[in-house]
C-alpha cells in the first residue's frame, strides 16, 4: 500500500470551485455528477468495477439487470436539464405487447393453458383477459385500472417524486381526495387482499401480484399501493436498441463532455469524516491509496454497506442503524439469474419481449424465499428475449436470453454456500427449465456462452446487501416512511440509489440521483448570500 498521493487542507474556508467526489457510477450516480456537474463543480466519480452501469450490466451481451424500461419522461428530464434531447441519444421503441403470461398446464385444475397477454392498449387488455377469464373479469381488471391510476396520481408528487416521505407532510400534500382515495383503498391492506376484492380467477390475482417482486416485496406483505405499477406500465413501456447499457452509455458520454472525471478499478475503503462533516474519501486503485478532499460526497450504494461499516466506522452514523437481528428480514428479494445465447432461435414457444411463466402455489414461492431463506421450490420464472417484439419473431441467428428467478438475499450469510452450493443452484435451474418445457419453451443454450449469478455473486458485486437487488423490501405500509431520503445524517454526503429512493429500475434510480443533487444544490443556496428557495428538479426562485 502506497502513502496517499492527494491531501486536503481542512483550514480552508474558500474555494472558488466546489469538489464533488460520487461514489459508485450506477444510474443514479451518473445523473447525480451529471447534474451537480452542471453548478460549476468539478466532479469525480470513483467506481470499484472496470465500467460505469451498477446493476445495469451485460454478460455475453445480454442485459443482466434490470430489462425494463418505463416512466420515460424521468429521463427525459435528465436529457433535457442538459439542453438534449434523449431521442438524439438513445433509439427507443415503445412496445404494444407489455407480457406475455403463461402458467403450467392444468395449473388451478383450470386446464387452460393458453398464454395472456397485457397491452400498452387499455382496451385490447380487457379484451385479452375477457377471453381468458370471461367478461365479468375483464370488467373487473377496468375497475382496477381505474383504481391504480388514481392511486398513482395521488402518490406521483409526494411519494414518487419526494426526497424522503414524511408522515405529517404527505398527508398534509395528499389533501382530502388523496387521503379519500387510500382510505378507500385500505390503509393497512396488502396487495395480496387488494388483488382479492378485483379478482377471483386465482391467475390474475397471481399476475398483478407480481407488481410487489418489481419492488423486492411479497405480494402478502407488500402495501396495496403498489398497483399503482399497473398504471406505469400501461403509460408506456420501451425497448432500448442496444439494450439497457446504451443508456448508461449515453449518460455517461453526457458527463465527459461537461468535465466529469471517471476512475475505474478504485475501491473505496473510507469516507473521512470529521466533526459530522463528509471531507475526502480514500480508495485503492492500482496497489496504491489515495485521499482525496472533496466538499461533497454522493454515495450512489447499498445504505446498509454504509451501516455495516464497509465504508469506515464514522460513515455508519451517515444512516438509521438497524438492529442486526433485523437485517436479513428485512432485505428485498435476491435472484438467481441465467444470461446465455442461445444455439439458434427459440421457435417452438411465441415469445414476445418480457414473458412470465407461473405455476401454482404461489404463496409458497415467497415463503421459501423470505421465511425459509431458501431457492423457491417452484418459482416463477422471467423470461427477456432482448432480440424479439410486439411479433414474437426472432430476428438473429442467436438470441441474447435472460432468465431470473426469485432468490433469499442470503449471499452474506455463513450457511450461504450450503444452501446456494454448486448442486443446489443446478437442481434449481433444472427443475425451472422442465417448468418451460411444460409450457412449449425449450432452449438450446450455447454453453461457451452461459453465466450463472447466484445471491453470493451480487453480494460481492454489492457488499453489504447479502444480495439484496431492491434495497429494503418494501412491507408494510410503514416501510415508506423508514427508508432514507438524499440527505443523509452526516453533513456534506448525500444519497442516492435504489435503497434510498421508493422504487427500483432505471428511472427510479435516475430520479434518485436527481433528488440527491438538488440536495446538494438547496443546502448550498440556503448557506449563501442569495438565499434562494430550490424545488426538486433544479429549478430557483427567488
Amino acid at each position: 500500500m502506497g502513502k496517499p498521493v492527494r491531501s486536503f487542507d481542512l483550514t480552508k474556508s474558500s474555494i472558488t470551485r466546489q469538489k464533488t467526489i460520487v461514489v459508485g457510477a450506477g444510474i443514479g450516480g451518473l445523473v447525480a455528477a451529471l447534474q451537480v456537474a452542471a453548478l460549476g463543480d468539478e466532479v469525480i466519480v470513483l467506481e470499484q468495477g472496470a465500467q460505469a452501469g451498477g446493476k445495469v450490466r451485460q454478460i455475453h451481451g445480454v442485459d443482466s439487470g434490470p430489462t425494463v424500461f418505463t416512466m420515460r419522461w424521468i429521463l427525459d428530464q435528465v436529457f433535457e436539464s442538459c439542453g438534449e434531447r434523449l431521442e438524439d441519444h438513445l433509439q427507443v421503441t415503445a412496445l404494444n405487447n407489455l407480457a406475455r403470461h403463461c402458467w403450467a398446464p392444468s395449473a388451478y385444475g383450470l386446464n387452460n393453458d393458453a398464454p395472456l397477454d397485457l397491452f400498452a392498449d387499455r382496451a385490447a387488455s380487457i379484451d385479452a383477459i375477457g377471453q381468458f377469464s370471461g367478461a365479468a373479469q375483464a370488467r373487473q381488471f377496468a375497475t382496477f385500472c381505474d383504481e391504480a391510476k388514481k392511486v398513482y396520481q395521488t402518490l406521483e408528487t409526494p411519494y414518487i417524486r419526494s426526497q424522503k416521505p414524511g408522515l405529517l407532510k404527505m398527508t398534509r400534500d395528499l389533501g382530502p381526495r388523496g387521503l379519500m382515495t387510500l382510505s378507500n383503498l385500505g390503509p393497512f391492506a396488502s396487495l395480496w387482499q387488494t388483488l382479492g376484492r378485483h379478482f377471483s380467477d386465482p391467475r390474475l390475482r397471481q399476475l398483478f401480484g407480481r407488481y410487489a417482486t418489481y419492488c423486492g416485496a411479497s405480494p402478502w406483505l407488500a402495501p396495496a399501493t403498489l398497483m399503482l405499477i399497473a398504471q406505469v406500465e400501461m403509460d408506456g413501456v420501451w425497448a432500448v436498441d442496444g439494450g439497457m447499457r446504451s443508456i448508461v452509455n449515453a449518460l455517461q458520454k453526457l458527463c465527459i463532455a461537461r468535465g466529469v472525471q471517471f476512475q475505474f478499478n478504485a475501491q473505496v475503503n473510507s469516507l473521512v469524516v470529521i466533526e459530522n462533516t463528509v471531507r475526502a474519501v480514500r480508495f485503492s486503485s492500482n496497489g496504491q491509496t489515495e485521499e482525496i478532499a472533496a466538499n461533497n460526497v454522493v454515495f450512489n450504494g447499498d445504505v446498509a454497506a454504509l451501516a455495516e461499516g464497509h465504508f469506515g466506522e464514522a460513515a455508519r452514523f451517515a444512516v438509521n442503524a438497524m438492529p442486526t437481528n433485523q437485517r436479513i428480514k428485512r432485505r428485498s428479494l435476491s435472484a438467481l439469474t441465467l444470461s446465455f445465447k442461445t444455439k439458434q432461435p427459440v421457435t417452438n414457444f411465441p415469445l414476445v419481449r418480457h414473458n412470465v411463466f407461473f405455476d401454482q402455489g404461489y404463496e409458497h414461492e415467497f415463503n421459501d424465499v423470505f421465511n425459509q431463506h431458501r431457492l423457491p421450490q417452484n418459482g416463477t420464472v422471467y423470461v427477456c428475449a432482448q432480440d424479439r417484439g410486439d411479433d414474437a419473431v426472432a430476428q438473429a441467428h442467436q438470441e441474447h436470453m435472460f432468465c431470473l428467478i426469485n432468490a433469499p438475499a442470503i449471499g452474506d450469510q455463513p450457511n450461504a454456500g450450503e444452501i446456494l452450493s454448486s448442486i443446489e443452484v443446478e437442481q434449481c435451474i433444472h427443475k425451472h427449465l422442465k417448468r418451460l418445457e411444460l409450457s412449449g419453451l425449450r432452449v438450446s443454450i450455447d454453453p461457451s456462452q452461459y453465466t450463472v449469478t447466484t445471491p453470493i455473486q451480487f453480494n460481492q458485486l454489492f457488499p453489504g446487501t447479502g444480495g439484496a437487488l431492491y434495497g429494503q423490501a418494501s412491507h408494510g405500509w410503514m416501510n415508506q416512511f423508514q427508508r432514507m431520503g438524499a440527505r443523509s445524517h452526516i453533513a456534506g454526503l448525500y444519497l442516492a440509489g435504489g435503497s434510498v429512493h421508493p422504487g427500483p429500475g432505471v428511472p427510479m434510480a435516475a430520479m434518485s440521483g436527481q433528488l440527491a443533487a438538488a440536495m446538494l444544490k438547496a443546502d448550498r443556496v440556503s448557506t449563501s448570500l442569495s438565499k434562494r428557495a430550490v424545488t426538486v428538479g433544479g429549478t430557483s426562485t427567488p
